[in-house]
């Protein structure tokens, strides 16, 4: 099983003070994450995108170069690119641009985003949700099968066998599907037979095996083997010394996002109760020492039929900068061990 984190780039408030970090110094303390990540070992770092105040990832692939250059080994992806809502072409450039500074660890995790606010600032409609998304999956995909190729669509211009360059430097830059509870992006991924990076961000891991299974058989009826389907997790999580420690560091900035983002959607304003669930032995967060961390981790991959690579979603921790470099140490240093010899 592959361990990562994952990023939104968070720039939260202090809840005591209301004061506000510089963009500036958070962006230097998230270069920072991804270098401790790479020095204790651990194997993928994933930046989202989003187009809003809360975060500071609108250019995912200019932060992963950014880090490229300062780590050796850690693979490098996107969590997730709002492929709808950009130029595929524009972005196949950008990710393969992304391999050759990073010699061949780039990723790209691609969706069509859990906040709109890309659509209308890039002058798309959400009545195309969907549509958009199959048709610019299906041209991002061809792009990287060859340098030139012929393909029509409704929401971009034809290409008439123009070349697309650079070319990245490995043979084929690996491709995740990302998605949520839609069934029918579950089957979608299935039958194209490209890994698939479920978030799961409440409720239990369990309510997501009859979607895992949906995945595994569209993929096996299309005629692709088990080896290529591909499962991997996007959870809420954090590790500290003890498991209290993890989720005093972990609370506050969750609360403070999910309050917010639950304000624009008509949730109640989440309470300590309702975290404390969801940080226990059946709720969907990562949260605690590392024993706790790693067991949990396992038992994920078992409620899943079996799971490829779990990722941590550490963001609303960024208050805290020496807490959340601790954790990942501990990740690489602590949790990944237990689950590399448990495998």
């Amino acid at each position: 099983m592959e361990i990562g984190i994952d990023s939104f780039a968070a720039i939260l408030p202090d809840p005591a003070t209301g004061k506000l970090p510089s963009a500036t110094e958070r962006m230097a303390e998230l270069i920072e994450e991804v270098v401790v990540a790479d020095r204790v070992g651990l194997d993928i770092f994933g930046i989202g995108e989003h187009h809003r105040g809360e975060f500071l990832d609108s250019a995912p692939t200019v932060i992963l170069a950014a880090a490229a250059a300062r780590t050796s080994r850690i693979r490098l992806t996107s969590a997730v690119t709002v492929l709808s809502a950009a130029d595929p072409v524009r972005v196949f450039q950008e990710f393969a641009t992304l391999d050759l500074i990073s010699k061949g660890r780039a990723e790209v995790v691609v969706g069509r985003g859990s906040f709109v606010e890309a659509y209308p600032l890039f002058g798309l409609d959400t009545r195309d949700y969907d549509d958009l998304f199959a048709e610019k999956l299906d041209l991002f995909l061809k792009l990287g099968e060859a340098t030139n190729i012929t393909w029509e669509g409704r929401f971009r211009p034809a290409l008439r066998g123009q070349g697309v360059f650079p070319r990245p430097h490995q043979a084929q830059l690996p491709v995740w599907i990302g998605v949520g509870g839609t069934p029918q992006s579950f089957a979608r991924a299935g039958a194209l037979g490209l890994p698939l990076m479920i978030a799961i961000i409440g409720g239990s891991f369990e309510r997501f095996r009859p979607l895992v299974d949906l995945y595994r058989e569209a993929g096996m009826r299309a005629g692709h083997s088990p080896e290529k389907l591909k499962v991997g997790v996007h959870a809420m999580g954090f590790v500290g010394e003890t498991s209290a420690a993890a989720k005093d560091a972990f609370f506050p900035g969750w609360a403070q996002l999910t309050t917010k983002i639950g304000r624009e959607r008509g949730w109640s304003p989440p309470t300590r109760q309702q975290f404390e669930a969801m940080a226990g032995a059946e709720g969907a967060f990562l949260v605690g020492d590392p024993k706790t961390v790693a067991a949990k981790m396992l038992q994920v991959s078992e409620a899943l039929g079996g799971v490829s690579r779990i990722t941590f979603q550490m963001s609303t921790a960024s208050l805290d900068t020496a807490a959340m470099k601790r954790s990942i140490e501990l990740l690489g240093t602590e949790v990944a061990p237990i689950i590399r010899e448990a495998r």
